[in-house]
């Protein structure tokens, strides 16, 4: 039995590792600002990591923007800086300072950060009728994959530091949402949050023994076209 800490323990995807972890026979230390975790907060961060030592650490948590009807539209002219900042602040910033609290405190382990396709490519304009995701969400997400090339770097070789980068996951989006989103996916549907377990699995493995600063697509070939 090995011992993980995983951050946005408790959304979809989150979850979703976290029950698979437990069946695998694991302890699993879940934070989440649902449970009263505020990871922007440092002092926060360096005690927590002092006081708990771990094998592997899962980051999920995440500032994301979920485009709905119920809203005023956005585009590039009417976001606010204070709001790109935020993005920055919970994406980069404070995953870091996750990061660097954890290795602070362990000698060896693996990390494993998630992005998104959206690290990777533009959002595709077609699926928010007009609306735009917001760009701190993509920019933030492309810089999680350079962050996790550093510290993989830097940490090496007792902390191997990996990249998820997940496409789009089901979580009852409209049926209009999911039907142009199928149409853009190679594999012609959206991704299962189960469906990343195995990689999860993996990457806090010892079969990933010689895997660091590695970015993994499972995106359905969403980023092939």
């Amino acid at each position: 039995m090995k011992k993980f800490i995983l951050t946005g323990s408790e959304g979809l995807i989150g979850s979703s590792i976290k029950n698979f972890l437990l069946e695998q026979g694991h302890e699993c230390i879940n934070l989440d600002i649902i449970l009263g975790h505020d990871l922007t907060n440092e002092n926060f961060v360096r005690q927590f990591f002092k006081n708990n030592k771990a094998d592997g650490l899962i980051n999920l948590f995440a500032l994301n923007h979920h485009i709905d009807s119920n809203h005023k539209k956005s585009n590039l002219f009417n976001i606010s800086l204070k709001s790109f900042s935020q993005y920055m602040n919970v994406n980069l910033t404070s995953l870091f300072s996750v990061c660097r609290e954890y290795a602070r405190n362990n000698e060896t382990g693996s990390i494993v950060n998630f992005s998104s396709t959206y690290g990777m490519t533009s959002p595709n304009k077609s699926l928010y009728d007009g609306e735009e995701k917001h760009i701190g969400y993509s920019v933030s997400k492309a810089g999680v994959i350079m962050l996790s090339k550093h510290l993989a770097t830097h940490l090496s070789p007792g902390i191997r530091v990996n990249t998820v980068v997940p496409g789009g996951v089901y979580n009852r989006q409209s049926e209009k949402f999911v039907d142009r989103y199928s149409k853009l996916t190679p594999l012609g549907r959206m991704m299962n949050a189960e469906e990343l377990n195995g990689i999860v699995e993996y990457l806090l493995s010892d079969k990933s023994s010689y895997v660091t600063g590695a970015e993994f697509k499972i995106e359905g070939g969403w980023t092939s076209w």
